[in-house]
Formats: structure tokens, sequence, C-alpha cells
């Protein structure tokens, strides 16, 4: 590779952690493409070599986003164990932000890979809208078919208070598993 091409790579990678940074939402992987006038499968290449580089770079249903650092007092996570069918994703995530709080991701114990996650990152009605859009656009399926709809989730808000409301009206609806 030439001096010039590696050099344009790395002033690139530079130009996208910055309008990771400095956007409020995620940025979907067109977007950066268009921004960096390269093709997108150039921006998958980048996003990988920026997190080899232990860069904080998310891949979200929504787009890709730059995980800020945040004061530890800002927020508490909670991990919660649901179960519900494919038609009620959205009563849960909707009940979950109406609370106050983020759904950062998903997990499900599969018996030949272990632990599989996937990164949510949804905090309103309308990520939760364009999650559910997406899956039908796609045609993709839950991670949560593979274990009989029994899933984690991440969640995280500003205080104890929005976990356990959130909690509870989970537990109201019958999503929430309990001991």
């Amino acid at each position: 590779m030439s001096a010039d091409k590696k050099l344009l790579g790395e002033k690139r990678r530079e130009s996208i952690i910055k309008w990771l940074k400095e956007s409020p939402s995620p940025i979907i992987g067109e977007d950066l493409s268009k921004r960096a006038n390269v093709s997108r499968q150039v921006i998958v290449q980048d996003i990988s070599l920026l997190k080899a580089k232990n860069e904080p770079i998310v891949a979200t249903s929504q787009g890709y986003i730059y995980l800020q650092e945040q004061p530890i007092d800002d927020h508490i996570s909670r991990i919660i164990a649901v179960k519900h069918t494919s038609d009620q994703t959205a009563e849960e995530l909707n009940i979950l932000v109406d609370n106050g709080v983020t759904v950062r991701d998903v997990i499900v114990e599969h018996p030949v890979y272990g632990e599989i996650a996937g990164s949510l990152m949804i905090k309103n009605r309308f990520e939760v809208k364009r999650f559910i859009e997406k899956l039908s656009e796609t045609n993709a399926s839950l991670l949560s078919l593979l274990t009989n709809g029994v899933h984690l989730h991440t969640i995280e808000a500003d205080s104890v208070e929005k976990l356990d409301a959130a909690c509870e009206a989970l537990q109201e609806v019958n999503i929430l598993l309990k001991e």
C-alpha cells in the first residue's frame, strides 16, 4: 500500500471517529460512506480497524455510535431476564423506554456458541419503531427465537427508581422472569 493511500485511510478513520463523537444519534454506514466519498464496504473495514484499536464504536440496529465516557454516577445498569413472543417485542421495548430506560443490548445463551449478544441502544419510542420496522423490512429473526423467547437485556437509567418502575411494568404484563 502506498504511503498516500495509508495516509488517506488514517485521515478518513479520524473523520469517522469525529463524526460519531459529534453525532447525538447513530449514523448508518451509508451516510458515513457518502461523507467520506467511499463505498460502504470501505466503511465496514474502517470500523473493524478502529474497533481493533479499541475505539468504543458499537454497531446498533440504528447505525454506528461512539460510546462516550460517562461518569459512573450518571447511570445505573441492571441485567434483566425476560420471556415473550415475537409479537410482544414492541410492547416490551416501549414499556422500558416509557419508564426512562435505555435498552443497551439483548443476550441469549446458545447451546453451541455460548452467549450471543446484540447491541440495541434503544432509548425512545421512535427508536423502538425503527427497530421493529427494520426487523420487518429485512425479515430478520429475533435472537430470542433461539431460546423460545427467553433472553436478557442490559438496561440503564439515571435512577434506580426508573429501573424498578420498568421492571414492575414488565412484571404486570408477565414479561419479566422472576426466580
